[in-house]
């Protein structure tokens, strides 16, 4: 196997980061499997408000990830045409600027906009504040499509992808893992590639491996709309929005908890408010969608990227957030699994640490 090259690869889960990787791992000419319990982006990937944002508050030990995020789109964008991000830049505000400008962690890729820039940026707002911050190179996409363009470019590189199939467990041999067992028989690996979000700890746990991982619980809309409502995505006190290119409004809000009045439907209704009373041309909004997805959250905030310990052949990637860093950690960790290129850009997120005495 000279460099990696035909080394049978198992990447468990087809949401946006599963999707990456078997793109990245195929491209290298690794023998990829994809095995998917449901179907391709039916996991917190179709519930992705898909907000290709590089900041961050505080510390940042992945700054250099979320740095290099951009540009691996703009790459994959040239490899995978149907791979297709809106550019449209980000607009933040609330009462107090210095808060917006400490939240948002890189300032090199921040610019301070008056409330005459912000109307020329979003000429909708009713009430547009006297500063906002305008982060213009991020931007978003469609989380669903991505992942299927990711798909059929791995397919393309000659990877097989199983829907509907569950993992049951692992073979083993001495302490490495050899393949995984599925309802429709055993498919042998070289390594295989944990990609599931919050299945990933079920998954470990059969390893007798225990990651703490969690599944941490946010809100999405969907709004039918005409177009050219929203031009950036708006992040305000307020409301988390953007549209998308065929017009669909898309928000975000936190997830609360299970009374009545916070549940999606009728968080969805209340947002609809506030956006009405926000912008202008919202005339009628009714939700069209609105569920609570469940990202995978590891306990100290930061991803879960590498090969377990004491366990041969078996390679984690757990990560929130999964659609701004799919692009850049694909690449990455192709390149660890396929090359034996160790990532200085991922030290931070091996799962050591979680085994350390």
């Amino acid at each position: 196997m000279a460099n990696g090259v035909d080394k049978r690869v198992i990447v468990i889960g087809a949401g946006i980061v599963g999707a990456s990787l078997a793109y990245h791992l195929a491209s290298k000419g690794a023998n990829v499997t994809v095995v998917e319990a449901e179907g391709i982006a039916s996991g917190v990937t179709g519930t992705s408000f898909a907000w290709i944002n590089t900041s961050h508050s505080g510390p940042d030990s992945i700054a250099s990830l979320r740095g290099a995020a951009i540009n691996e789109y703009r790459r994959l964008e040239t490899e995978l045409p149907d791979v297709k991000v809106r550019w449209t830049g980000a607009l933040s505000y609330s009462t107090n600027l210095e808060e917006v400008l400490q939240a948002s962690g890189n300032q090199s890729l921040l610019t301070q906009v008056s409330r005459p820039e912000i109307l020329g940026l979003e000429p909708n707002l009713k009430n547009p504040p006297e500063h906002a911050v305008h982060a213009a190179e991020e931007g978003a996409l469609d989380a669903v499509q991505a992942t299927h363009a990711l798909i059929a470019g791995a397919r393309v590189h000659g990877a097989k992808v199983l829907t509907q199939t569950r993992v049951l467990g692992f073979t083993t041999q001495n302490t490495k893992v050899t393949g995984v067992e599925t309802a429709k028989g055993i498919i042998e690996a070289d390594t295989v590639v944990l990609a599931a979000g919050t299945g990933i700890s079920r998954l470990t746990e059969t390893l007798n491996v225990s990651l703490p991982i969690e599944a941490s619980p946010a809100i999405f809309i969907r709004y039918p709309s005409q177009p050219d409502l929203v031009h950036t995505l708006i992040s305000s006190p307020e409301m988390e929005v953007r549209q998308s290119a065929e017009g669909t409004l898309l928000a975000a809000e936190d997830y609360l908890d299970d009374a009545l009045e916070n549940r999606p439907a009728a968080i969805a209704l209340r947002t609809a408010r506030t956006i009405r009373s926000e912008l202008h041309g919202f005339i009628s909004i009714e939700p069209e969608l609105a569920c609570v997805g469940l990202r995978p959250m590891p306990v100290d905030g930061t991803p879960i990227i590498g090969y377990l310990p004491d366990i041969g052949g078996v390679y984690v990637c757990a990560m929130h957030p999964g659609v701004t860093l799919a692009a850049i950690v694909g690449r990455l960790a192709s390149e660890e699994i396929i090359d034996d290129k160790a990532s200085s850009d991922l030290g931070p997120c091996r799962p050591d640490r979680f085994f350390q005495a």
